[in-house]
């Protein structure tokens, strides 16, 4: 029986915590935990290492965590603070000497291609530049024998994708799960979810439509992310109820995969 152990990279909203120019007390908290980089997770399975999104602070996460393997990307949407940290995938394909899969729906692969097109290329002698192999998904799937399945999700109007690993799921960037998708969000021992704010926004779950999504889904653990500045660690994690806490950078967990 493989671990599958997970790291959260960044819990941050696009714009990170810290926020510049900004003197709230969250952001000029000293709890680490209040220090948030752009939303990430690194899955471990057996040796096998996989990223979902590529935010702009991938290589300060890839440092801080110590990161050197990574077989795959499982991308959500490409919005800039998902995706924009694509050009440090170079330095895994160095280390590696060979591609690196990326996966997503056809929204995101597309943009992918229209901005990136030049990662996609094939290698040069000096391996300076990504070599990715971007392929669009539409149900379970499997990579080097480990069973992925994307999660169709609504961020406001942008089709994007949730994932699932094993019992883990990483859910960021959602204002609605369609009911379609609940059955693949069954039998959870993890759940990562997107909890934006404390007041309601178009294209993320706020804190009480978080609370109320984690008690739907069920599962044994829920943990939020992609939390904006309003939201201080420990404030919030003073109002979850059980079975739900509040994420941080360098947040790990190791759970059986079946």
């Amino acid at each position: 029986m493989n671990t599958l152990e997970v790291t959260i990279l960044g819990c941050g909203s696009s714009s990170g915590t810290p926020a510049i120019g900004c003197g709230c007390p969250t952001c000029r908290s000293d709890d680490v935990r209040n220090k948030r980089t752009r939303a990430s997770a690194y899955v471990r399975v057996g040796e096998l290492g996989f990223l979902i999104d590529t935010g702009p602070d991938l290589r300060q996460q890839a440092l801080r965590e110590g990161l050197s393997r990574l077989d795959a990307v499982l991308y959500t949407h490409p919005h800039a603070d998902h995706l924009n940290g694509i050009d440090d995938l170079r330095a895994f394909c160095y280390l590696k000497k060979g591609p690196i899969s990326l996966y997503g729906n056809d929204f995101t692969i597309s943009n992918i291609r229209e901005r990136f097109g030049y990662a996609l290329l094939p290698p040069s002698k000096m391996w300076d530049k990504p070599v990715l192999l971007p392929e669009v998904v539409n149900g379970p799937f499997r990579h080097q024998g480990v069973a992925l399945t994307p999660i169709p999700l609504l961020h406001g109007s942008w089709p994007c994708l949730g994932w699932r690993i094993g019992d883990v799921a990483w859910l960021t960037d959602l204002s609605h799960i369609p009911d379609s998708s609940l059955p693949l969000l069954e039998g959870l021992e993890l759940l990562f979810l997107d909890c934006l704010n404390q007041d309601p926004y178009p294209s993320h779950l706020c804190v009480d439509q978080a609370f109320e999504w984690a008690g739907r889904i069920a599962a044994r653990r829920t943990v939020l992310i992609h939390m904006t500045h309003k939201l201080e660690y420990l404030d919030l994690s003073e109002r979850c109820p059980p079975g739900v806490e509040v994420g941080f950078d360098g947040w790990r967990a190791e759970v059986a995969m079946g």
